[in-house]
């Protein structure tokens, strides 16, 4: 079985009911989630061995975020205790023309105090085969970055494949912080994951003929900004999400992926949203999962690319489908007809 490792912030997240407003809300739903965290639970429902690595509070709201990962067969036994609080984040979701809001409520979290020598990396990468995570981590503090950068490191010697999703926060930190500090992480990445937009926050890459504001993008565009990545950094493949919005409750949903010589394109998918929160991260682990199990880079991105629409279909952040349900999509099998 095929072991993935990942590394980042696992937070509480609270949610008004259906599609209400914050200022509505008598009530909020609460779930755990982050970045690497929702990528480690579509990796363990795949039926590989997942390992998530973090820091939480040593109290009982820390233990609820473990709880919430060990539910869908997550491995957390390298998840240290520490630090005076779990980060939250709010989320309101869009409807029609009115988009969706995330509130943020993480400062000195227990994940942002982290230093180098806090993980037994060397241990943690034995028998593993793969290392993910986010621009998001890095992007809590100089702690946090330099714990990145130790990982990345241990991975390039342990031999252990490295991914990285760009996940540009501009409420985190600049463009110009996010460009020095994820240039030196890109060094050990393989496979580059990005949205319409990262390449253009965190590189200045843009991609010539799309407009995401208009919901209009270009393949071509998109296939150069994944040469100009590949050539920059060395990525061995470089894939990219493709949204154009019609509203916030209905997308066009497709992706990319370059192996270095050539650009794939999934087919479209039309897709009316129940929950876009984690709609990136289901296509970064099945991106991870189908590499690993070496599909082609067509079956790759097709698997990617249906296994987050089908995520879009459900509530909260992680994508609880099986590879069996995601191969079925992309098969072809679109209805969405009961199954008896």
């Amino acid at each position: 079985m095929k072991r993935v490792v990942c590394f980042g912030e696992i937070m509480l997240r609270l949610n008004p009911k259906g599609y209400l407003r914050f200022v509505q809300a008598e009530e909020f739903e609460a779930s755990y989630a982050g970045g690497e965290a929702n990528v480690s639970v579509s990796l363990a429902g795949y039926g590989m061995d997942a390992c998530y690595v973090t820091k939480v509070p040593n109290n009982e709201i820390g233990q609820c975020a473990v709880n919430a990962l060990r539910r869908y067969g997550v491995d957390t036994s390298r998840i240290i205790r520490g630090g005076e609080r779990l980060g939250i984040y709010f989320v309101e979701k869009g409807a029609s023309q009115r988009a969706s809001k995330v509130i943020y409520d993480r400062a000195g979290s227990s994940i942002a105090q982290v230093v180098p020598g806090e993980f037994d990396w060397n241990g943690i990468f034995r028998g593993a085969d793969w290392f993910h995570f986010t621009g998001i981590t890095p992007a809590l503090g100089e702690g946090p970055a330099a714990v990145c950068l130790e990982a990345c490191k241990a991975a390039k010697a342990a031999n252990v494949k490295v991914s990285c999703d760009l996940n540009y926060r501009g409420k985190l930190w600049t463009r110009e912080q996010a460009g020095r500090v994820m240039a030196a992480l890109m060094e050990y990445v393989d496979v580059c994951i990005a949205n319409e937009e990262d390449a253009a926050d965190v590189f200045g890459i843009h991609a010539a003929g799309s407009d995401v504001a208009k919901g209009k993008l270009d393949r071509d565009g998109y296939a150069s900004v994944a040469r100009q990545i590949a050539g920059r950094f060395g990525c061995r493949r470089v894939a990219v999400t493709l949204r154009e919005s019609v509203s916030a409750s209905d997308n066009n949903w497709s992706g990319m992926l370059f192996d270095g010589g050539n650009a794939y394109f999934a087919p479209a998918y039309s897709m009316h949203i129940v929950d876009r929160v984690g709609g990136g991260d289901s296509f970064g682990g099945a991106l991870i999962y189908a590499l690993l199990n070496e599909y082609e880079s067509q079956k790759a991105i097709d698997f990617a690319v249906a296994a987050s629409c089908l995520k879009h279909s459900i509530e909260h952040d992680y994508n609880l489908v099986t590879a069996g349900e995601v191969e079925s999509l992309a098969a072809g099998n679109k209805t969405g007809r009961v199954q008896r």
